[in-house]
């Protein structure tokens, strides 16, 4: 089994909307175990660090998308999560949906909780579309540095795990 961990941070908009719960459970109902959980304002040190390649883009539309990313984020509390799973990368992807909330597939949690599109973000900053993941393997590892100390992460059986070793 490729057992994997990933990061997932609910964003400000989940935290004000009161559903945080009704998030997290769509995860644990899929299997994924919850190893880490942080709540926590970030600092505008961290959101630079974590969005860096974003950062990168530098055309002047990538800067504007990158300094509204980071206001945006540090605007209130995110929860960062470590969830840990098999495939957890894809398969947090894939509940997930699209970055794009209007165009994420129905079902998924930017399609079910949120509508907006790239074109109402670029009017009025960053893409409020509920939570972050991570894309690749490589950069949940990375991600989960900037959040995490290594004492945070847990290591316990689950129910499903329990049943299967």
């Amino acid at each position: 089994m490729k057992i994997e961990k990933t990061l997932l941070i609910l964003k400000p908009d989940t935290i004000a909307r009161g559903i945080v719960g009704e998030v997290l459970s769509r995860f644990e109902r899929a299997g994924l175990k919850l190893v880490g959980m942080k709540f926590l304002l970030p600092d505008k040190s961290r959101l630079e660090n974590h969005y860096e390649g974003i950062g990168k883009l530098m055309s002047r539309k990538g800067k504007e998308i990158y300094d509204n990313t980071v206001d945006y984020m540090a605007s209130g509390p995110v929860l960062a999560v470590v969830l840990e799973g098999v495939e957890a990368v894809e398969v947090v992807r894939k509940l997930t949906g699209s970055t794009e909330p209007k165009t994420a597939l129905p079902g998924t949690i930017r399609s079910d909780y949120s509508h907006v599109s790239y074109e109402h973000a670029n009017e009025s900053g960053a893409v409020r579309n509920i939570v972050h993941a991570s894309a690749t393997r490589e950069e949940a590892d990375l991600e989960i540095a900037i959040w995490f100390d290594e004492d945070d992460i847990l290591d316990y059986l689950n129910v499903h795990q329990a049943h299967t070793f």
